[in-house]
């Protein structure tokens, strides 16, 4: 079953395809040169106490802090970058400014290679193994 996305935030072409990090993941299909700008995470616009309780029922999130009051919920958004799976060592990171989420490379990627962001402090709280397979792996998140 292909995952279907609206490409409108992203400015780069990708596919979205299993990852062998986690589930499905995004993968590029063009070259994309360190620095490029790869779009940008949408979703609902929560508190962040709402966001934590959301954390606390388990299941599949993608929550990202704005401030220290709002954040956004991208768990039903139609952006392809909410598939960005999580790397120890990864090729992309996420950057917050001015209310919106911006993914951007941390150095040039392949066509075909799969983007990955670090997720930082996570709601997991050091309890999810790392599934990254990176040779600098931290082993949870």
């Amino acid at each position: 079953m292909a995952l279907r996305f609206d490409p409108r935030h992203t400015d780069v072409a990708v596919a979205l395809r299993r990852s062998r990090i986690d589930g499905y993941g995004v993968f590029a299909q063009q070259p994309i040169r360190a620095g490029q700008r790869l779009g940008q995470l949408t979703g609902e616009s929560i508190t962040v106490a709402e966001a934590r309780r959301r954390a606390q029922g388990g299941g599949r999130l993608m929550l990202v802090e704005l401030s220290p009051a709002r954040a956004i919920d991208a768990s039903r958004s139609q952006d392809a970058l909410r598939f960005t799976n999580h790397s120890c060592e990864p090729n992309a990171r996420i950057q917050v400014e001015d209310g919106e989420v911006q993914f951007l490379a941390l150095r040039d990627i392949a066509d075909g290679e799969e983007l990955t962001v670090d997720y930082g402090l996570t709601h997991h709280e050091g309890r999810l193994p790392c599934q990254c397979g990176a040779p600098g792996c931290r082993h949870w998140l």
